[in-house]
């Protein structure tokens, strides 16, 4: 019987693994490669406060998972995650439905032998009241891309009233996607206004903030990272506050627990992470306080060696006590060693343990400014990079993504033909 390998989750780890079964084991017939989503279509990441701030047209950079499948020798099976049945080797996927609600597809259960959950992250409120009503999240494309929709709405209303209405975007986290988000929305709303936009002038009509519970923007990352981005923010008149812990959020603005209240039309909470419930439901798996898998250093779950995980949704032991960070390079690595693991299993050899490799941390803000620090590339230590090398560095991690999903030339190809399509598309969104 062909072995059977199924995948929960088509995020830049679990899709990057089904590429690469399909194209070394599922093309040889040696096993059956399933891939599982509850999207039809994949969008890296950490693209997505481009998708949100309209530099990005989310429609030009989706990859269609049916077409993914069709090229690599896997299969896509639409559908969400809903249980673990690990007795019957078998995985529960809810009900499809449209966006009328009506069924597309049933509840149903796949078999495995070799089951990888590669789920990700979900944005973690803290259970703070008025997030679910009153703000944005960037968890997957269709929420980024509705956020843009309706700030693109709010400067035509406000250029068309003529009144010098100010909006107030309020950012809730000042992680990477926090800081980031807020330097594209400076430039590209400042680019937005120049089409056409006459009686709106963002320079005076546009109030970003950042609001970060802890005593620092970037935490985590080294001290000159968070420096230089702070200068650039200050530089940009966008406001960071810190030791400002949200406490609610309303439709027109947001209260601290320092008992101030911040106005804003729009919010987006990006503070903190964790990882879907439906993962402490299943089967008796163990988890910790966010919901993360546990993990031994071979990516196998600590109480089924049957069943992988990878990714955000993986607590996999790394140093001091730690875990590896929830990080793009971190999932790619780990579909990097999944692949080979899996293999290994095919010929009856047991796996060999996950060795993460932290590369450096950069952070882009857009037009601005780029800075990070790169480890390992020339010496065993770290190196600064700033402006256009750590640019460079920024886009080769999605280039090397593209790669892994396509290879060279396509990736190539691909980059081609976009930087000939923006002699004639808007350099931001326009709807």
């Amino acid at each position: 019987m062909v072995h059977r390998v199924l995948i929960i989750g088509g995020g830049a780890g679990g899709l990057e693994l089904a590429t690469r079964l399909g194209d070394s084991l599922g093309r040889r017939g040696k096993a059956e490669v399933t891939l599982v989503d509850r999207a039809r279509t994949h969008l890296w990441k950490p693209l997505l406060h481009e998708v949100a701030a309209g530099s990005m047209d989310v429609h030009a950079h989706q990859l269609d998972y049916l077409a993914q499948a069709r090229w690599h020798h896997f299969r896509f099976a639409p559908g969400a995650l809903a249980g673990l049945d690990r007795g019957a080797r078998e995985v529960l996927v809810g009900a499809v439905t449209d966006d009328t609600g009506e069924e597309i597809l049933p509840a149903r259960r796949l078999a495995y032998d070799s089951l990888v959950i590669a789920i990700g992250s979900l944005t973690n409120d803290f259970g703070t009241p008025g997030v679910q009503d009153h703000a944005f999240t960037l968890e997957n494309a269709w929420q980024a891309n509705l956020f843009h929709r309706r700030l693109v709405n709010a400067c035509f209303r406000a250029n068309y009233a003529n009144d010098g209405r100010v909006l107030h975007i309020n950012i809730v986290g000042a992680g990477a996607t926090g800081v980031e988000l807020a330097a594209e929305l400076h430039n590209t709303l400042r680019v937005l206004a120049a089409y056409g936009l006459t009686h709106f002038a963002p320079d005076r009509q546009i109030r970003i903030a950042i609001i970060e519970a802890g005593p620092r923007i970037l935490a985590g990352l080294p001290d000159y990272l968070a420096e230089a981005t702070l200068k650039t923010l200050n530089d940009l008149d966008i406001a960071v506050h810190v030791n400002a812990r949200v406490t609610a959020v309303h439709a027109d603005g947001i209260d601290t627990a320092g008992g101030t209240r911040l106005p804003g039309e729009f919010c987006v909470w990006a503070a903190g992470v964790r990882c879907d419930p439906v993962l402490a439901a299943l089967d008796g798996l163990e988890t910790n306080r966010l919901n993360q898998l546990a993990v031994r250093d071979t990516l196998q779950t600590t109480r089924d060696e049957n069943v992988f995980a990878l990714g955000d949704c993986a607590a996999v032991p790394w140093r001091d006590g730690r875990t590896v960070p929830p990080r793009a390079q971190s999932a790619h690595q780990m579909a990097g060693t999944l692949a080979k693991t899996i293999a290994r299993r095919l010929d009856g050899r047991p796996p060999k343990a996950f060795r993460y490799r932290d590369f450096g941390s950069l952070v882009s803000l857009g037009n601005y400014q780029s800075v990070g620090t790169l480890m390992g590339f020339v010496t065993r230590g770290s190196v600064r990079v700033e402006g256009l090398v750590a640019k460079l560095f920024y886009i080769s991690l999605y280039k090397l993504h593209l790669m892994a999903l396509h290879g060279f030339w396509r990736m190539a190809l691909d980059t081609l033909a976009r930087l000939i399509r923006t002699q004639t598309d808007p350099r931001v969104k326009l709807h």
